[in-house]
């Protein structure tokens, strides 16, 4: 199964027809979060529609930086996986949008109680001896993928929890611009591409239960 992240598009929809074919030979796309820049359904509807012209194996979450009315419109589309889990191929795949509150009041934030209880519905939702893969768009906390500009640590102690005794073959994440990193908790691959609006994304091979390429790339824009 050949996976793609696409994380903080910000509503920039025409960096993703630079990226078509790279959506298009991908069997599944995840969106993980930030889909608009303080934008509100009718934005995200144009980024995921021209997303889903071109591949329509698409499920996402929404982030700090999208207000509620998207998550509506991702669940209403049987798009979201906030929350919630879904099998595709023999893969779990489960999410949870949002982020800690940030010094910025941002439409979509959650503490850390809220975190723990959709990763725990997710992951109910999932077979117990399914491999799984997770969509975070808050990073899991002390890993290369959650230090912002200052050198400290702003992610999140719930979802890095999670990782550690649940072992998800890969978390894919984002929300910090400034960390693009591939890390690992145990054997869990962490990644955060950077924002897909400036051309990055994650890729990921897995073969059956086992994670073969897992890596980050980007285009020119």
């Amino acid at each position: 199964m050949k996976i793609i992240s696409l994380t903080d598009i910000h509503g920039r929809i025409a960096v993703l027809s630079k990226m078509e074919a790279i959506i298009r030979d991908a069997d599944l796309v995840l969106v993980t979060g930030d889909i608009t820049h303080f934008g509100h359904r009718d934005v995200a509807k144009q980024v995921l529609d021209t997303i889903r012209e071109i591949n329509p194996h698409v499920l996402a979450v929404s982030g700090n930086c999208d207000y509620q009315d998207i998550d509506d419109y991702l669940t209403v589309e049987n798009l979201s996986i906030h929350g919630k889990g879904v099998v595709k191929d023999g893969i779990g795949i489960m999410g949870v949008g949002a982020s800690l509150p940030t010094p910025f009041n941002t439409p979509n934030e959650m503490p850390e109680g809220d975190f723990e209880t959709c990763l725990v519905q997710a992951k109910n939702d999932l077979p117990d001896s399914t491999p799984f893969i997770m969509v975070s768009h808050q990073p899991p906390f002390e890993t290369t993928t959650d230090k912002i500009s200052t050198g400290v640590h702003v992610g999140s102690h719930t979802v890095r929890a999670f990782i550690d005794r649940f072992q998800p073959l890969v978390c894919f994440t984002g929300h910090i611009h400034e960390s693009v990193g591939k890390d690992y908790i145990k054997d869990t691959v962490i990644l955060n591409p950077g924002p897909s609006g400036a051309g990055n994304y994650a890729y990921v091979e897995l073969n059956n239960d086992r994670v073969g390429t897992a890596d980050i790339r980007s285009i020119p824009v």
